[in-house]
C-alpha cells in the first residue's frame, strides 16, 4: 500500500514536472482582425518558433486572440495578456500593437505588419527602438504601386482609395499616396469607411468619380475586400491592392509582402528574446523582398487587359 502510493505520488511529480515544460516559454499574440493575410503573418511566427524548437503543447504556450476589428475588443485583450505575464507579447496589425504598448512597459512587445511605427508611436525612432519594443513594418513602396497602376492601366486620371480613418497605417498610405500620385498625373478621392460593414458604401460612393480603386494595407477594408471587388465588376473600374493576398480575393494587381514571410521576419524576433535578448535592442526591420501578383481573370471582369510585359515580371498569376 506505501509502495503504491509512492508510486502514485511519483507519477503525479512526474506530471507535474511534464506540466512545467510544456508551459516553458509563453508567447500570447493578437490582431486587430482576421484576413488572409494577417493570418499568415501569424502562422509565420508560430512556424518559425516550433522550426527552432518552442513546440506548442511541448515547451511552449500559445494563446491568440483576435479583436475582429473592435479596437475596444483589442485594448481589453492587450490587458487580459499582459495580466498573464507572458514572455513575449506578438501584436500583428497597428491598432492591436498601439493597444498592447500602451499596456504594458515591462513585457517584450513585438509588434508585426505595422506600416509605421513612428508614426504610431510604438517606436520613437527604427534603429534603436529602446524600452520593451521593436517589430517588423510592411511600409508598402507607394510610389511603385502608382507607377503600376499606369502601367496596367494608363487611362487612371481619379483614384478612389478607401481607408479607415481611425487607422494610423492608413492615414500614413492615404499621405503617402497623395505625394506619388501628382507627379503621374492622378488625382486623389478619398473614400472613408470607419466600419468592414462601410466598405460597399465607401466603394459605391466613389463610383462616378474615379477611373480605379486603391485599396491599401487597411485592415478594415481588407477585412471586407470582396465588397470592393463586387463594386469594381459592377461600375467596370479596376481594383488595386497593395497586398499580394488581396489578388486571389479579387484585386486586379499588387506589388508587396508575403506576409507569411513577413511573419517569418518576426517570429526570428520573437526566438531572440525568448532565447535572451532586449526587446528594445533589435532594430526595427522592413520587409525587402517584392512580390508582383495580377489575377488575368479579375482584369477582364472589370475590362482590363494586362500587358504582355507587365504579366512576364509576375511572381504569380492567377487565371
Amino acid at each position: 500500500m506505501n509502495a503504491f502510493r509512492l508510486t502514485a505520488a511519483a507519477l503525479t511529480a512526474i506530471c507535474v514536472t511534464t506540466g512545467a515544460l510544456a508551459a516553458d516559454k509563453f508567447v500570447a499574440i493578437t490582431q486587430i482582425v482576421e484576413h488572409p493575410a494577417l493570418d499568415a503573418c501569424r502562422k509565420g511566427v508560430k512556424d518559425v518558433l516550433a522550426e527552432n524548437g518552442f513546440v506548442e503543447g511541448k515547451n511552449l504556450k500559445w494563446a491568440y486572440q483576435s479583436a475582429q476589428g473592435n479596437v475596444a475588443t483589442a485594448a481589453q485583450i492587450a490587458k487580459k495578456f499582459v495580466g498573464d505575464g507572458p514572455d513575449v507579447i506578438v501584436a500583428i496589425a497597428t491598432p492591436s500593437a498601439q493597444t498592447v504598448v500602451a499596456s504594458t512597459k515591462t513585457i517584450p512587445v513585438v509588434f508585426s505588419a505595422v506600416t509605421d511605427p513612428v508614426a504610431a508611436k510604438l517606436v520613437s525612432n527604427w534603429e534603436n527602438p529602446g524600452k520593451n519594443v521593436t517589430g517588423t513594418s510592411d511600409m508598402a513602396p507607394i510610389d511603385k504601386h502608382i507607377a503600376l497602376i499606369k502601367r496596367i492601366t494608363p487611362n487612371v486620371k481619379k483614384l478612389g482609395v478607401l481607408f479607415n480613418p481611425g487607422e494610423v497605417n492608413s492615414v500614413s498610405s492615404l499621405d503617402a499616396v497623395k505625394k506619388a500620385a501628382p507627379a503621374l498625373g492622378i488625382e486623389v478621392f478619398e473614400g472613408a469607411a470607419p466600419k468592414s460593414s462601410e466598405v460597399l458604401a465607401a466603394a459605391r460612393a466613389l463610383v462616378g468619380k474615379v477611373d480605379a480603386f486603391y485599396v491599401p494595407t487597411d485592415n478594415t477594408v481588407v477585412s471586407a475586400f470582396e465588397a470592393v471587388v463586387k463594386v469594381g465588376i459592377d461600375a467596370q473600374l479596376p481594383v488595386y491592392a497593395a497586398d499580394t493576398d488581396s489578388v486571389p480575393r479579387g484585386a486586379i494587381a499588387a506589388l508587396g509582402f508575403n506576409y507569411y514571410e513577413v511573419g517569418r521576419q518576426t517570429g526570428e524576433m520573437v526566438l531572440s528574446i525568448l532565447k535572451g535578448k532586449a526587446a528594445g535592442s533589435i532594430p526595427v526591420s522592413g520587409v525587402k523582398k517584392m512580390d508582383l501578383f495580377l489575377n488575368v481573370k479579375s482584369a477582364a471582369k472589370m475590362g482590363v487587359t494586362i500587358p504582355d510585359a507587365v504579366i512576364s515580371e509576375a511572381t504569380k498569376v492567377v487565371k
